[in-house]
C-alpha cells in the first residue's frame, strides 16, 4: 500500500435476514429478490451494492466479505470503521456480535479481534505493539462509558490534528483475544436493552467498540497507529409497531433523532456539499466524523427485513445504503516518521526540485526563442515528461556506423583483384591445394581409425552399462534393505521417544505430587497451630467461666441472706403493726400519717424485691450458660482428640508416600540408565549403517565384491535381529514399569482425595470453633451490658438510699416534735389531776402510742442500717467486678487481634497462592510462545504504583517503561486510563 493519500468509496454490504416466527405466524411474504450477487430488488426497483448477502449465508462468510480486509489495513496504519444500520429487529447486533463464545454463530467483533492477534503473531519479530480498547454507548444523546458506569455524560473533543475523540473514556490495555472478550462481556452487561413488540432484546443505545493499535519497528523506529471503530447502531423504530411507551418511548425518540442526523450527514456528503456537513447535530455523527468523508476505510452493513410487513422500512434502508455508497473518504497512513526518514524524503524532494528547475530553464530558453521570432523545430522542442531523462541519452550526429565502412572496404578489395594474379602464383596455389587434399586424406584415415576405436569403445561401454545396470539393481536391493533397516531404526527411535515422553510425564507427575504433599504438610502445620491457639483460648474461657461461676454463687448466697433478713424484718414489722391495730384504735389523724409513711416504706421494699428477683434470674442465666459452655468444651475436646488422631494417621501416610517417592526416584534413575544404553546402541547402529553405506559405494566400482556385501548384509541382519530382540525385551520391561507407575499414581490420587476430604472436615471443625468463639464474644458483650445495667441499678439504689435517709430524718424530727408536744401536754395535765381523772386512761393510751412509734422507728433504723451495710458490701464488690470486666474486655481484644492476625495470614497465603498461579500461567504462556516461534511482540508498560508481578503474566524484558515478553506478546493491563 502506498503512503500517500488516496480516495476510496464507502463499502456498502446488504444483508437480508430470514423471516422470523412472528412474521411467519402473521402471514408476511418474502418481498425481496436477488437478481445478481451485488444487486437486490423490491417492488420492481433494483439497488446496487458492493455485495448482497442472502438469508442463508454463514457468519464466517459475512465476516470474510465484510471485515477481513480491514484487519490488514488497520495493522498497516490506516483507520477503519464497520457499523451496522437498519430498522429494529433486522439483525444488526447478530451481525456485529452474534453469539459470543460460539465458533459458528459469533459475529464480526469477536472474529475480527481473533484475526487481529493472528496477524500480529505472524508478523515480523522486530515489531512491537501496544493495543488498547474502549467501549462506550450513546444513550439518550449522552455518551456513557460501559467500562466505568460512573462516567455517564462524556464530551467529544478534538486533538491537535482536529480528529474527534471522547474525552475521559476508559481505555484498557490488552494483549490477548481472551482479555478483549472479557472487556466486551463487562461492557455488554452494562448496556441498555429493552423488550418491545418486535424484539425481546432491543438495543436502546448506539454502542461503539474502539480498538487502537500502535506499532513500532524496533530497528528502524518507524511508528504506525490505526483505529478501528466497531459500531452497533440502535434500530429505527415506529411506535405503532414496537408499542413503546414511557421511558422506552423517550429512548425511541432519541434513537430516531440521532439516526435522522446521521442520514442528514450522509445526504450532505452524497450531494457533494462539503462546505457545511452537519456533524455537530448529534454525538453519533460527531464521533463518526472521520469515518464519513474523512480518513478511514469504512464498511457499512445495512440489515434488512424481507417481510412485507416491514416493506416501507426496508425501502428506506436500501435508499440510505445507496446514498452512502457515493461518499468518498480520503485515506492516509497514520505514521510517525523518524529523522532519517524525514531526511531521505527531503533529499528525494530536493532532487525532484532540481530536475524541475532544469526543465523550467529549458522551457524558458525555448520560450525566449519563440518570442524572438525563431521557429523551434519539433525535435528541439522540450518534452516535459522526458526532459528530465534527456541528459542521460546520447546525442544524434556522431560517428558513422562501423558496419558500413567495413562493407565498403571489402567491396573495394574484391572489385578488380582477379586480373592481377600471375602464373607462378597460380602454381603456388595449386601446390598448396594438393597439400590441403593430402592433409584431407590423412584426416579421413585418422577419422576411420577413430571410428573403429569408437565402435570398440561402444561395445565396451555396453558391457559396462550391463555391469552398471546389474550393480545398480544390486544397489537398489541393498538400498531397499537399508531403507527398511532405517525405518526399523526410526520406529525404534519413535518408541524410545515415547518412552522418554512417558518418563517426562512421570517426572512431572512426581513433581506435582511432591508439591501437593508439601502444600498438604504446610496446611496441616497451620491447622495444628490454629488448633493449639484454639485450645489455649478454650482454656482461658474455661477459667473465666469458673470465675464467673464463683462470683455468681457468692452473689446468690448474699442475695439469699438479704432476702431472709428482709423477710424476717418485714414479718416482725407486720406482726407489730397487726398486734397494735388489734389492741388499740389510734386517732384518725395519727393513723393517716403512719399509713403514708408505711406506704412509702412498702414502695421501697417492693423496689428492693424486684431488684433481688432480677439478680436471681441473672444468676440462673449465668448458671445455664456455664452448663452450656462446659458441654461445648467437652464436645470440642472430643473433636480435638479426633483431629489429633487423624493428624497422626496423615503423618503416617505421608511417611509411606515419601518412601514410595524414593522408590519412584530409584526406578526413574534405572530407566534413565536403560535409555542411555539404548542411545549408545542406536549410535553403534548408526556407525554400522555408515560403514555399510561406505562399503556399498566401494562395491559400485567393482563387481567382484558382491559376495562380501552379501556376507555383510547377513551379519548386519543377525546383529539387527539380536538388537531388536533385546530392544523388545527392554520395551516390555519399560511398559511394565509404566503400568506399575500408573497404578502407583492412581493410588496416590486416592490418598490425595482422602486427604482433601479430611482437610475439608478439619476446616469445618475450625469454622465451628470460630462460630463458638463468636458466640462467646457475644455472651461477653451481654455480660458487659449486664454490668452496665448493674451500675445503673446501683445508681438508682444510691438515690433510693438518699430519699430513705431524708424521709427518716423527717420522721425523726416529727418524733421529736411529737414527744415535746406530749411532754407539754403531760405537764399541763399533771396540774389538773383532780379535775381530769377520767382522762387517765387517755394518757396511758398516748404512752402506748409513743412506745409503738418508737418501736417502729427502731425497726426502720435497723432496716436503714442493713441497707447501708448491703450498699457497702456492693461497693466492695464493685472493684472486683470492674476488674473482671476489664479482664474480659482485654480477653475480647486479644481474641479480636488473634482473629485479625489469622485473617491477615489467610490473605497473605491467598496472595502467595495467586502469585504462584500467575507464575505458572506465565511459564505456560512462555512455553506456548516458544513453541509458536518468532512473532511480533506486544509491549506491556508498567504504570507508576503497579507491581511488576501483579498482572496475569509478566514480561522478561523492559523497554521504554514496559516489559516485553521473549518471543511473544506481553500483557498490557493497567486498570484504567483516561
Amino acid at each position: 500500500m502506498g503512503d500517500g493519500p488516496n480516495e476510496c468509496n464507502i463499502k456498502v454490504i446488504c444483508r437480508v435476514r430470514p423471516l422470523n416466527q412472528s412474521e411467519e405466524r402473521a402471514g408476511s411474504k418474502f418481498v425481496l429478490k436477488f437478481p445478481t450477487d451485488d444487486s437486490i430488488s423490491i417492488g420492481g426497483k433494483v439497488f446496487m451494492y458492493d455485495k448482497v448477502l442472502k438469508p442463508n449465508v454463514t457468519q464466517e462468510h459475512v465476516y470474510t466479505v465484510t471485515a477481513k480486509p480491514i484487519v490488514s489495513d488497520v495493522l498497516s496504519g490506516y483507520n477503519g470503521t464497520i457499523f451496522a444500520y437498519g430498522q429494529t429487529s433486522s439483525g444488526k447486533t447478530h451481525t456485529m456480535e452474534g453469539v459470543l463464545g460460539d465458533e459458528t454463530m459469533q459475529g464480526i467483533i469477536p472474529r475480527i479481534i481473533q484475526d487481529i492477534f493472528n496477524y500480529i503473531y505472524g508478523m515480523d519479530e522486530n515489531l512491537e505493539f501496544h493495543i488498547k480498547v474502549s467501549y462506550f454507548e450513546i444513550y439518550m444523546d449522552k455518551i456513557r462509558d460501559l467500562l466505568d458506569v460512573t462516567k455517564t455524560n462524556l464530551s467529544v473533543h478534538e486533538d491537535k490534528n482536529r480528529v474527534p475523540y471522547v474525552k475521559g473514556c476508559t481505555e484498557r490495555f490488552v494483549s490477548s483475544p481472551e482479555e478483549v472478550m472479557e472487556v466486551i462481556d463487562e461492557g455488554k452487561a452494562n448496556r441498555h436493552v429493552a423488550v418491545t413488540n418486535m424484539n425481546e432484546h432491543s438495543s436502546r443505545s448506539h454502542s461503539v467498540f474502539l480498538i487502537h493499535v500502535k506499532q513500532e519497528n524496533v530497528d528502524s523506529e518507524k511508528k504506525l497507529h490505526g483505529k478501528l471503530y466497531l459500531v452497533d447502531l440502535a434500530g429505527s423504530e415506529k411506535v405503532s409497531k414496537t408499542g413503546a411507551e414511557g421511558s422506552v418511548l423517550d429512548e425511541a425518540k432519541n434513537i430516531n433523532k440521532s439516526l435522522s442526523a446521521l442520514g442528514n450527514v450522509i445526504a450532505a456528503l452524497a450531494e457533494g456539499n462539503k462546505s457545511h456537513v452537519p456533524y455537530r447535530d448529534s454525538k453519533l455523527t460527531r464521533i463518526l466524523q472521520e469515518s464519513l468523508g474523512g480518513n478511514a476505510r469504512t464498511t457499512m452493513v445495512i440489515c434488512c427485513s424481507p417481510a412485507s410487513y416491514n416493506e416501507t422500512e426496508t425501502k428506506s434502508t436500501l435508499l440510505f445504503g445507496q446514498r452512502a455508497k457515493t461518499i468518498k473518504n480520503v485515506v492516509t497512513v497514520n505514521e510517525e516518521l523518524t529523522a532519517e526518514e524525514w531526511k531521505r524524503r527531503y533529499e528525494k524532494e530536493k532532487e525532484k526540485n532540481n530536475k524541475l528547475k532544469l526543465i523550467i530553464l529549458k522551457l524558458e530558453a525555448e520560450l525566449q526563442s519563440w518570442r524572438a521570432g525563431t521557429v523551434v523545430p519539433l525535435e528541439d522542442q522540450v518534452d516535459v515528461k522526458t526532459a528530465a531523462l534527456e541528459g542521460e541519452q546520447p546525442k544524434e550526429g556522431g560517428l558513422p556506423a562501423p558496419g558500413l565502412t567495413m562493407a565498403t572496404s571489402f567491396v573495394g578489395l574484391a572489385g578488380g583483384g582477379t586480373s592481377a594474379i600471375s602464373e607462378a602464383e597460380r602454381q603456388q596455389l595449386e601446390q598448396e591445394k594438393m597439400q590441403l587434399y593430402q592433409q584431407l586424406d590423412d584426416k579421413d584415415e585418422e577419422i576411420n581409425n577413430q571410428a573403429q576405436l569408437i565402435e570398440k569403445l561402444k561395445e565396451q561401454m555396453l558391457e559396462q552399462e550391463d555391469l552398471i545396470a546389474q550393480s545398480r539393481r544390486d544397489y537398489e536391493t541393498v538400498q531397499a534393505e537399508m531403507s527398511r533397516i532405517q525405518q526399523d531404526n526410526e520406529s525404534a527411535k519413535e518408541e524410545v521417544k515415547e518412552v522418554l515422553q512417558a518418563l517426562e510425564e512421570l517426572a512431572m507427575n512426581y513433581d506435582q505430587k511432591s508439591q501437593e504433599v508439601d502444600n498438604k504438610n504446610q496446611d496441616i502445620e497451620t491447622l495444628s497451630e490454629e488448633l493449639s491457639q484454639k485450645m489455649t483460648k478454650l482454656n482461658g474461657l474455661q477459667a473465666e467461666l469458673e470465675q464467673l461461676r464463683d462470683t455468681s454463687l457468692h452473689q446468690k448466697k448474699r442475695v439469699a441472706d438479704m432476702m431472709v433478713s428482709l423477710l424476717k424484718d418485714l414479718g416482725d414489722i407486720g406482726g407489730i403493726i397487726g398486734g397494735s391495730a388489734a389492741e388499740n384504735k389510734p386517732n384518725p389523724g395519727a393513723g393517716e400519717k403512719l399509713e403514708e409513711e408505711f406506704t412509702v416504706a412498702r414502695l421501697y421494699i417492693s423496689k428492693m424485691k424486684s431488684e433481688v428477683k432480677t439478680l436471681s434470674t441473672r444468676a440462673q442465666t449465668l448458671e445455664s450458660q456455664h452448663a452450656e459452655n462446659s458441654q461445648k468444651l467437652s464436645t470440642t475436646e472430643n473433636e480435638l482428640s479426633d483431629c489429633k488422631l487423624k493428624i497422626q494417621q496423615y503423618e503416617a501416610k505421608m511417611a509411606t508416600l515419601a518412601e514410595t517417592i524414593k522408590d519412584v526416584e530409584h526406578k526413574k534413575r534405572q530407566l534413565e540408565e536403560s535409555v542411555d544404553s539404548l542411545n549408545e546402541e542406536c549410535a553403534q547402529l548408526k556407525a554400522q549403517q555408515s560403514m555399510a553405506t561406505a562399503a556399498a559405494e566401494k562395491e559400485k566400482e567393482t563387481s567382484n565384491k558382491l559376495q562380501s556385501e552379501i556376507e555383510i548384509k547377513e551379519t548386519l541382519e543377525r546383529q539387527m535381529m539380536a538388537h531388536r530382540e533385546q530392544h523388545q525385551k527392554q520395551l516390555s520391561a519399560l511398559r511394565e514399569e509404566i503400568a506399575d507407575k500408573q497404578a502407583m499414581i492412581d493410588q496416590l490420587k486416592d490418598t490425595n482425595q482422602k486427604l482433601t476430604l479430611a482437610m475439608e472436615k478439619t476446616q469445618g471443625d475450625l469454622d465451628k470453633l470460630k462460630a463458638e468463639d463468636a458466640e462467646k464474644t457475644a455472651k461477653l458483650s451481654e455480660l458487659s451490658t449486664q454490668m452496665s445495667r448493674r451500675e445503673q441499678a446501683k445508681q438508682d439504689l444510691k438515690g433510693l438510699e438518699e430519699t430513705v435517709a431524708k424521709e427518716l430524718q423527717t420522721l425523726h424530727n416529727l418524733r421529736k416534735l411529737f414527744v415535746q408536744d406530749l411532754q407539754n401536754r403531760v405537764k399541763k395535765s399533771a396540774s389538773k389531776n383532780d379535775e381530769e381523772e377520767e382522762d387517765a386512761g387517755g394518757n396511758t393510751a398516748q404512752k402506748q402510742k409513743i412506745s409503738f412509734l418508737e418501736n417502729n422507728l427502731e425497726q426502720l433504723t435497723k432496716v436503714h442500717k442493713q441497707l447501708v451495710r448491703d450498699n457497702a458490701d456492693l461497693r466492695c464488690e464493685l472493684p472486683k467486678l470492674e476488674k473482671r470486666l476489664r479482664a474480659t474486655m482485654d480477653r475480647v481484644k486479644s481474641l479480636e487481634s488473634a482473629l485479625k492476625e489469622a485473617k491477615e495470614g489467610a490473605m497473605r497465603d491467598r496472595k502467595r497462592y495467586q502469585m504462584e498461579v500467575d507464575r505458572i500461567k506465565e511459564a505456560v504462556r512462555q512455553r506456548n510462545l516458544a513453541r509458536r516461534g518468532h512473532a511480533a511482540q506486544i509491549a506491556k508498560p508498567i504504570r507508576p504504583g503497579q507491581h511488576p508481578g501483579s498482572g496475569s503474566t509478566q514480561g522478561t524484558g523492559i523497554r521504554g517503561g514496559g516489559s516485553v515478553a521473549a518471543n511473544g506478546p506481553a500483557i498490557i493491563k493497567p486498570e484504567s486510563q483516561a
